[in-house]
């Protein structure tokens, strides 16, 4: 008990008015369907991106296989985590749009040569999708943490 201020585990944000608001408005924009659907669609693209070398079939191309996988599996964590416990990590999904934008480019800089049409058409598509989810999950996330100073709460 320093400086005589009692303090229980969970005081704060059980009792703040502000957090208890803020957390009512996260849990009302990860109800809603466009959140749900968002959410499903990146899990589908994630999950995508991490087996297209081998339904595309460029699995022969190594740095680009792993670095597909590798993003794919690191595109899908967070959208299991942005459900439950959004209010915590809306900011993943910041790095889902790096990773979007990452996938778009990486058939001209990982090494080796793996610039292919199909590598190309691939990743550019799976990684613009990718890129719109997660700045669609992230304007979610903004419109919900967003009270208009007019806007009258009951």
């Amino acid at each position: 008990m320093p400086n005589g201020i009692p303090h229980s585990p969970g005081t704060v944000s059980e009792h703040h008015p502000d957090l208890l608001e803020m957390r009512a408005r996260f849990e009302r924009a990860t109800t809603s369907p466009v959140f749900q659907v968002t959410t499903c669609l990146g899990l589908i693209a994630g999950l995508y991106l991490a087996v297209s070398p081998w339904v595309v079939g460029f699995h022969d191309l190594d740095t680009l296989t792993i670095n597909n996988l590798v993003l794919g599996i690191g595109y899908v964590l967070p959208m299991t985590g942005l459900s439950p416990a959004y209010d915590r990590t809306h900011s993943m999904a910041w790095m889902q749009a790096i990773v979007g934008v990452w996938t778009i480019v990486a058939p001209w800089v990982v090494s080796g040569e793996v610039a292919t049409m199909g590598t190309i058409a691939n990743n550019s598509t799976v990684g613009a999708i990718g890129l719109f989810l997660a700045l669609s999950v992230a304007a979610l996330g903004r419109h919900a943490s967003y009270t208009h100073p007019h806007t009258f709460q009951r």
